[in-house]
């Protein structure tokens, strides 16, 4: 398969006062176009860091990002936030689902941000909540619903517009493991029956397994794990 994501000598520093934090050195990251990847590594070893390089919500201080070919590190802000709209979905720990809006209108807001009329954002939208297996609790709110169906309302709003890239920041951080096992294997499926090209963090051993490649930050280096079977 080719490679969808790229990152070559990418690093990121932080200023703290006068002081500067090196988070990222030198990283070089290549990910297959439908590969399901797991990222690895203790809280601050700058795996959340790297997911938003990926995916456009940051600049890296040196090096180069490329997404699909295109290279995202120089874009000027408003074609960045345009080629993030259209190409990158988001997976958040705490879901981030608006309380005041139904699952189905939560899904759709990033459809807001593209050209769809409304006839073709409902019908994306029906699609993702199908895909997520939340057909039947649409027009539920939040509060309504359990952990894991937010976080498969969360699933099916970053795969609405039909991303080729999902970053997942601990999708099952929050869940039990039942519920996590639900959204690990609806990411799975993304990635082997839909072409999804999946990037995920997570502390969780057990969810890294159902990835299809581990990789472990270590001062601010990315070593390869085992295979997943």
């Amino acid at each position: 398969m080719s490679t969808l994501v790229r990152a070559a000598g990418v690093s990121k520093d932080f200023k703290r006062g006068a002081e500067t934090i090196h988070v990222l050195e030198s990283l070089d990251l290549e990910v297959r176009q439908g590969e399901f990847l797991a990222l690895m590594g203790p809280s601050g070893s700058g795996k959340s860091t790297l997911l938003n390089l990926v995916g456009g919500l940051d600049r890296p201080t040196r090096g180069v990002v490329e997404v699909g070919g295109t290279r995202i590190d120089d874009l000027p802000d408003r074609k960045l936030a345009a080629w993030r709209a259209r190409h990158v979905g988001f997976v958040f720990q705490f879901y981030n689902l608006l309380p005041v809006l139904t699952a189905a209108r939560n899904v759709e807001l990033p459809l807001l941000l593209t050209p769809l009329d409304k006839k073709a954002r409902r019908r994306q939208v029906a699609t993702a909540l199908e895909v997520v297996r939340l057909t039947d609790r649409a027009q539920h709110y939040p509060r309504q619903l359990s952990g894991g169906e937010q976080q498969r309302a969360g699933i099916a709003r970053a795969i609405a517009s039909d991303p080729s890239l999902i970053l997942a920041d601990e999708p099952t951080g929050d869940l039990d493991r039942k519920s996590g096992d639900e959204v690990l294997a609806i990411l799975h499926t993304l990635a082997s029956d839909h072409g999804k090209t999946i990037i995920m963090v997570t502390h969780d051993p057990l969810a890294a397994e159902r990835a299809d490649r581990t990789l472990h930050l270590e001062k601010g280096r990315l070593v390869e794990q085992e295979v997943a079977a």
